[in-house]
């Protein structure tokens, strides 16, 4: 027998793979009997163990249910090939068993012609209910959400209620059982109860007096993000989209998971200056990466060119004080440093709502106040060490100006890059650490050599 959940994680379904490659060759039949304790998620890692030309194969050899539900777990790309190596008439039959959320992300990989065709082969009502979900943005609350939810009239009895409920678990499967929400005589959302409110209720009750009026819910047009931070906040298993009072559908926790992991994954890449990849890493093309990250690489370089003009108009003053090239690392990088700090500090805290456009000039002083702070703090080190070097009190004053200058501009410049891409409808990690010590690297140079050329002239 092949080992129980509980011990098939990812390394042990490489193991596995050569018993279930045995099964195909010798026993296709016995699979589905020999699996039904494995999670589908478990199924899905053996599936990716095998050889891609026999994943089709051993789908075919479990019942179709249980094959959708192994379909969900795949990733993308192998989900794809499996959609498109299987006859129409397969791949309706297991996207029509799929949740219509997972539906429509399965079809929403595919090229269209494929998709349409897939589509035309599944009943009408599970064809209009993923097209109407296909038709929202896929970040977005509408393009995230499950069309399977419990609703129930308000003005009907706790008992008749359990009724309903118990009604429409046994008729299918229903991804949203745990929330359900109490509409009036126009379908418009009036409350929300959880399955273990309903079945404390006092008998006889009405489900209009056990419901909550306070619906927390999200338009279809809501970006995940905000989906994220709405139940993040009010500690949701689900949360309902709504328009026009009526529910929609609902956003449950694990997709909201994954799209927070995806929309984070998305966020670290722009930071590193990489376009985001639309695949996981050995799964991209290799110069499909290479010209994700080219493109930024550029930009950099050639933002970086700009210092070197800076240090050439500064010529005459390095050449007449030498030890002032030793000094440059030291600016840029602690210039760079504080810029991207901000930048990583103000970029997480709008993602997560701490921060908002309103309070741009709050976050300017507070910002203002801290480069102050880290400035004067290094430059008092940095110009104790010009003096140990056995450098002039004029150059280590120029050092530690600068260095005050240089953090203090650093971090109004980390801080500002995120509120501006976001106020011009930009995602805020483009101001990414690169981007940042970039800009800053420029205006240190430029900072450094000024002060230097006043100083020490004047001196």
């Amino acid at each position: 027998m092949i080992p129980s959940q509980k011990s098939a994680e990812r390394p042990v379904a490489l193991l596995l793979a050569p018993d279930i490659l045995d099964l195909l060759d010798s026993s296709p039949g016995d699979i589905a009997a020999e699996t039904e304790e494995l999670h589908p998620a478990n199924l899905a890692d053996v599936a990716q163990a095998l050889p891609s030309e026999r994943v089709v194969e051993f789908l075919r050899a479990l019942p179709t249910a249980r094959a959708a539900d192994v379909l969900e777990y795949l990733d993308d790309e192998i989900r794809t090939e499996v959609l498109e190596a299987l006859s129409t008439t397969q791949a309706a039959a297991l996207v029509s068993e799929m949740t219509p959320d997972d539906r429509a992300d399965a079809l929403e990989e595919l090229e269209d012609e494929r998709a349409d065709e897939i589509l035309s082969e599944i009943s009408t009502e599970a064809r209009g209910e993923t097209e109407r979900l296909l038709a929202y943005p896929a970040d977005s609350a509408g393009g995230l959400m499950t069309t399977e939810f419990v609703s129930v009239p308000e003005d009907i009895t706790v008992e008749a209620a359990l009724i309903s409920v118990r009604n429409v678990a046994r008729a299918g499967r229903r991804e949203a059982m745990h929330t359900v929400y109490a509409t009036d005589a126009r379908g418009e959302v009036r409350g929300v109860f959880s399955l273990r409110e309903l079945l404390a209720a006092p008998q006889g009750a009405r489900i209009a007096d056990i419901s909550w009026a306070d619906v927390v819910s999200v338009p279809p047009t809501a970006d995940r993000e905000e989906v994220a931070r709405l139940t993040s906040k009010y500690d949701l298993v689900a949360i309902p989209v709504v328009d026009e009072g009526r529910v929609l559908g609902v956003v449950t926790v694990d997709d909201v998971i994954d799209a927070m992991v995806e929309e984070q994954t998305e966020d670290a890449q722009r930071q590193g200056a990489v376009a985001p990849l639309e695949q996981p890493y050995f799964q991209a093309g290799f110069w499909n990466i290479a010209r994700k990250r080219g493109g930024w690489l550029v930009l950099l370089f050639v933002a970086e060119m700009l210092t070197g003009t800076a240090m050439r108009y500064y010529e005459s003053t390095i050449a007449g004080a030498l030890s002032l090239m030793f000094f440059v690392p030291l600016i840029i990088s602690s210039g760079g440093n504080s810029g991207s700090q901000s930048s990583t500090l103000i970029t997480r805290a709008l993602a997560v709502g701490d921060v908002e456009l309103r309070d741009g000039w709050r976050v300017l002083s507070r910002e203002l106040g801290q480069g102050l702070a880290l400035g004067t703090f290094l430059g008092a080190i940095g110009f104790v060490r010009a003096v140990m070097w056995g450098n002039s009190s004029d150059l280590a004053a120029v050092v530690a100006i600068t260095l005050l200058a240089v953090v203090l501009t650093g971090t109004l410049v980390g801080a500002a890059l995120p509120l501006a891409f976001t106020r011009f409808g930009l995602d805020p990690a483009i101001a990414s650490s690169p981007f940042v010590a970039s800009f800053v690297d420029i205006a240190g140079i430029l900072i450094y050599f000024s002060v230097a050329t006043r100083i020490l002239v004047v001196g």
